[in-house]
């Protein structure tokens, strides 16, 4: 199984991208993980929120196979503990599922068409946390996530 995140805005500040580094080239131990980013939509300020839902769901189609079991990180989704997720994760492995999509969308949210392609949405914490944040966040506790299915040492319970 393939595991990738697609979330929409570059990453500007060069400690979060080392971070996220980190925790990308820890993962390869444990599978394969991708991370995509969809560029910020150009002049988005002069347009509604709706047509700026609208463009970045779009883009996520776009990146979106047929197959794939799709994840979307919003406020209003489960949340599960550390070890939940690292059982969530096992369930889709068990699945058969070829790749499992994580998307973190714009500052909105998502499109209707993003929401009703997913296959489930997931929060982090019901606190609001920039985009930035969200990445690092998700890719360490998905790095915990299989820690834990290992039985390693990283998370104390």
């Amino acid at each position: 199984m393939t595991i990738k995140l697609i979330a929409v805005g570059k990453t500007d500040k060069t400690e979060f991208q080392d971070l996220m580094t980190l925790y990308q080239d820890r993962l390869k131990h444990y599978i394969k993980f991708e991370i995509e980013i969809i560029p910020d939509i150009k002049n988005a300020k002069k347009l509604s929120e709706s047509e700026q839902k609208q463009r970045e769901g779009n883009l996520i189609l776009k990146k979106i196979n047929p197959g794939d079991s799709i994840v979307l990180l919003d406020e209003n989704g489960k949340q599960f503990s550390s070890v939940q997720f690292s059982k969530e994760l096992q369930k889709h492995m068990n699945s058969g599922v070829k790749r499992l999509v994580f998307v973190i969308g714009g500052p909105y949210g998502f499109s209707d068409e993003v929401y009703q392609k997913g296959n489930g949405k997931m929060s982090l914490s019901k606190m609001t946390f920039s985009h930035q944040m969200i990445r690092l966040f998700f890719i360490e506790q998905l790095y915990r996530g299989f820690t834990i299915l290992k039985n390693e040492p990283y998370h104390h319970q």
